[in-house]
């Protein structure tokens, strides 16, 4: 099977934290959606065509500025070749400062759908021949895997096959309580400390390029 190295998962739980922030940003500064969870969208659009279309209305744009996002992300990775993972985070650090921008300007729906952008793109910095090897703004999936290695493990198999999708979902998680937290101490300004993580999580691959897409053998 195909696994990566403890320096890529403790990136992605990195980048995980990033999109756990800002999704609960989003989701106090939005009473109830989300900008990185589109499951979670995907059953406010369905309840709101039969209840409340407004609340639909909000989904549906929220999706798809995260399918936009994704495409842009895309776009990114297959334009730039040299340093593709840094110039993408560099892509999400602009958006969520143009997003802390909209805020502080009262433009509440133009902000959440830059941000749902943001972590629609983020999702591209694990991609490998179009496809994306570690999601990042969802866990479903990563607990359904955290769930079968664990079984394999008591059953003789991989000791620690399950610890990187629980750090994984333990990024997610830690992430957003920290965004709650300060969403509370300072409101929709808490963006501007996501676009500055960011940066700096830019920064460090700029200089110490890691190889996010590519993952190593190892025997079945």
């Amino acid at each position: 099977m195909n696994r990566y190295d403890q320096k890529i998962w403790g990136l992605a739980a990195c980048f995980a934290a990033l999109a756990g922030y800002v999704d609960a940003l989003g989701f106090l500064y939005l009473g109830g959606f989300f900008v990185s969870f589109m499951s979670g969208n995907s059953t406010r659009l369905a309840v709101g065509l039969s209840t409340h279309v407004s609340d639909a209305a909000t989904a549906a744009g929220l999706i798809g500025s995260f399918v936009i996002g994704v495409m842009l992300g895309s776009l990114c990775g297959r334009i730039i070749q040299h340093s593709r993972h840094s110039a993408l985070i560099y892509l999400i650090a602009i958006m969520l400062s143009m997003a802390a921008l909209l805020a502080m300007f009262g433009a509440n729906w133009a902000a959440a759908a830059v941000l749902a952008m943001a972590m629609g793109a983020e999702n591209a910095l694990f991609e490998r021949d179009g496809e994306v090897q570690i999601g990042l703004t969802y866990m479903t999936g990563t607990l359904v895997k955290f769930g079968q290695r664990l079984l394999s493990a008591l059953m003789g198999g991989d000791r620690f096959g399950w610890l990187p999708y629980l750090l994984l979902w333990i990024g997610l998680v830690t992430g957003a309580i920290l965004g709650a937290l300060s969403y509370r101490l300072v409101g929709h300004s808490a963006v501007w400390v996501a676009a500055g993580a960011a940066l700096l999580l830019a920064s460090w691959l700029h200089h110490r390029p890691v190889p996010l897409a590519t993952p190593k053998k190892v025997g079945k």
